[in-house]
């Protein structure tokens, strides 16, 4: 019998609030998100927050998740909320 399990993928639509926009925010997500292997997309809001859309492992999209409560050095993240959605695979990270 084969021991091999695979990967838990998850699905996780993040709004991020503070001084996240005009900071370089949407930018950096995609480099940490490329680097991780996450899909997805960040796109800003009218309200002044950032969307943020995670697809991928459910270990890297946690890092992710965590990285987002600080983000680049440039921005002041007050509050990250996120809701788990059914995982669809999407291809690459994009900025909207």
């Amino acid at each position: 019998m084969d021991d091999f399990q695979p990967e838990h993928r998850v699905c996780y639509r993040c709004l991020i609030g503070g001084q996240v926009q005009g900071v370089f925010f949407r930018a950096a997500t995609r480099e940490q998100a490329m680097r991780l292997g996450v899909t997805g997309y960040a796109q800003n809001l009218a309200d002044g927050r950032v969307e943020v859309l995670l697809c991928g492992d459910a270990a890297v999209v946690a890092q992710l998740r965590d990285w987002l409560r600080t983000g680049p050095a440039t921005a002041r993240v007050t509050g990250v909320a996120c809701e788990p959605l059914d995982y669809h695979p999407r291809a690459g990270f994009v900025i909207d």
